[in-house]
């Protein structure tokens, strides 16, 4: 490990992630690296905070985290990262809430998780982390913690939760595990260039994927204006709930099939993508979690490799055999991930930059270090998950829409898709939403019936 001066702001390359993002750079007004690409969680806390412990396990965790203290920079002649060896303490708001009847505070708890997604948070201001705490009463706490997204992803950010609980009962006087030392991103920004500089190392990953995505072209969805005339540029959400009468069979069946939850709802947006596109080669694009074969767990940073998933629907008589056949893309395709699949295939996303359609991205992650009525030295954690109201402006997606579904405890899927307000209406959106239901009741009720292939072309 090259451990930068401590002293004085370390330069590093940037990962192939942040390369990525530059891809669709406009700036630090918008785009991935302006202050609408931000990531916002929120925990309900029991017990009593003392708001100075708070303060202190919030500046422990950008201590702890460099990617929470890292400037990228982009010019015209290079781009690298700028990591600072400390920043001013972390922004704490304090709210006082305490006329909220106690029958109106979860409703009142998600909005303030949509005022926070509707906020701005230049990527030039550190720490990249903020928070909010807003009190009930003296026992019952909403903290709401945002992040700017070129430095966390999901999974950093219940890093993050988890750090910041060990560090408070700590200040609290509490005795607590000591946590792993991290390996910091800048670290997996060298292993990820050196992997792909490494011949050996890709030249089968390189021949599966040329193999697996020769003549294949990206799905999309149809907008509903041309870009060349879309005015807006704002990100929107739609949320769902599919019940569990629905998502059991589907575990049912995942079960049968030795398939992931994830590779039975992706079977099903697979059909609905043939229904909607018309073509029976249907190739979704995902995000794997990107981390390395557990290379980098406890590290904070913006992780992910694009993942095209590509099942050929022409051969599947029945849902089930749908679900076979993704169930073995998905495990070739993940046991051959690395970043920068797209180079392998130039030809894949030619259909994304068309003036009137636009690609959708799928994901179902499932996340460690969960906190669910977790008690920490002397708070009590639950992490707000069962989200159900609409919003007209949320964190930026680059381009499109973003699925993403969670599977919750309850047996229940929490869903959002996040799309460009400018190129959809909400009501098509929705429409995608039940069209997805409609395929996963009628594919479950019996796996094995004949399945009708394209219906819709649009």
């Amino acid at each position: 490990m090259n451990t930068p001066d401590t002293q004085a702001p370390h330069r590093a390359p940037l990962s192939l992630n942040q390369d990525f993002l530059c891809m669709y750079d406009k700036g630090d007004e918008e785009g991935p690296f302006g202050p609408r690409y931000h990531i916002v969680h929120g925990w309900r806390l029991r017990g009593e905070v003392d708001v100075e412990s708070l303060q202190g396990a919030l500046d422990d965790v950008v201590a702890r985290h460099e990617a929470l203290r890292t400037i990228v920079v982009r010019t015209p002649q290079e781009r690298y990262q700028v990591i600072s060896p400390e920043t001013a303490p972390v922004q704490l708001i304090l709210r006082d809430l305490s006329v909220v009847p106690e029958d109106e505070r979860d409703a009142v708890a998600e909005q303030l998780l949509i005022e926070a997604e509707a906020d701005t948070f230049p990527s030039t201001e550190l720490p990249l982390l903020r928070a909010v705490l807003v009190r009930f009463d003296d026992r019952d706490s909403v903290l709401v913690l945002i992040s700017h997204h070129t430095a966390t992803d999901g999974w950093s950010m219940r890093l993050i939760i988890r750090d910041l609980a060990n560090r408070y009962a700590a200040r609290r006087g509490h005795e607590v595990p000591v946590l792993p030392e991290p390996r910091q991103y800048r670290e997996f920004a060298e292993w990820q260039r050196e992997l792909v500089g490494d011949p050996v190392r890709m030249a089968e990953p390189s021949e599966f994927w040329q193999q697996n995505l020769a003549g294949a072209r990206v799905h999309t969805m149809k907008l509903d204006r041309p870009r060349s005339v879309a005015v807006e540029t704002t990100t929107a959400m739609h949320r769902f709930v599919i019940g569990s009468e629905v998502i059991t069979p589907a575990l049912k069946l995942g079960k049968a099939t030795r398939s992931s939850p994830f590779m039975v709802l992706f079977a099903a947006f697979a059909v609905l993508a043939e229904r909607l596109g018309g073509n029976s080669d249907v190739v979704v694009p995902t995000f794997s979690p990107g981390r390395g074969d557990e290379e980098f767990p406890y590290t904070v940073g913006s992780f992910f490799n694009f993942m095209p998933i590509r099942v050929d629907l022409a051969k599947c008589r029945t849902f089930r055999e749908v679900v076979i056949a993704t169930r073995n893309q998905c495990v070739e395709s993940y046991s051959q991930d690395v970043p920068q699949i797209l180079a392998h295939a130039p030809e894949l996303m030619l259909p994304a930059i068309s003036d009137d359609r636009a690609p959708c991205v799928f994901q179902v992650f499932a996340f460690p270090f969960l906190l669910d009525e977790e008690l920490i030295g002397d708070l009590e954690y639950t992490e707000i998950r069962y989200r159900l109201v609409s919003q007209p402006l949320v964190s930026d997606v680059p381009d499109g829409a973003l699925w993403t579904l969670n599977l919750d405890p309850c047996g229940e899927v929490v869903g959002s898709v996040a799309y460009k307000s400018g190129l959809f209406d909400e009501a098509t959106v929705a429409g995608w939403v039940s069209g997805f239901q409609e395929v996963l009741r009628e594919m479950l009720v019996d796996p094995d019936a004949a399945r009708e292939s394209v219906r819709v072309a649009v």
